[in-house]
């Protein structure tokens, strides 16, 4: 259950650490006025990993960029 637990903190952080809406990561102070997603592509197009320090010290995120050669990104609407 400890697991459980440490994992959901990790998942609040990251979720805290996206300034932007997009896919899961939905924040009411990052839509448009239509109330859709606001995305950031600029600060956060990449796949991010966090690595455990230990007991006592943060995690530090490490980022790989996205990198798309036949898609472009684009914000999902869903009205």
């Amino acid at each position: 259950m400890a697991d459980f637990l440490e994992f959901a903190e990790l998942l609040c952080l990251d979720a805290l650490d996206r300034r932007e809406s997009c896919g899961g990561h939905f924040r009411e102070e990052f839509q448009t006025p239509d109330g859709e997603a606001r995305r950031d592509d600029e600060h956060f197009a990449y796949v991010g990993a966090w690595e455990y320090q230990g007991m006592s010290k943060p995690p530090v995120l490490h980022k790989e960029p996205l990198v798309y050669e036949e898609v472009h990104m684009s914000t999902r609407s869903y009205k």
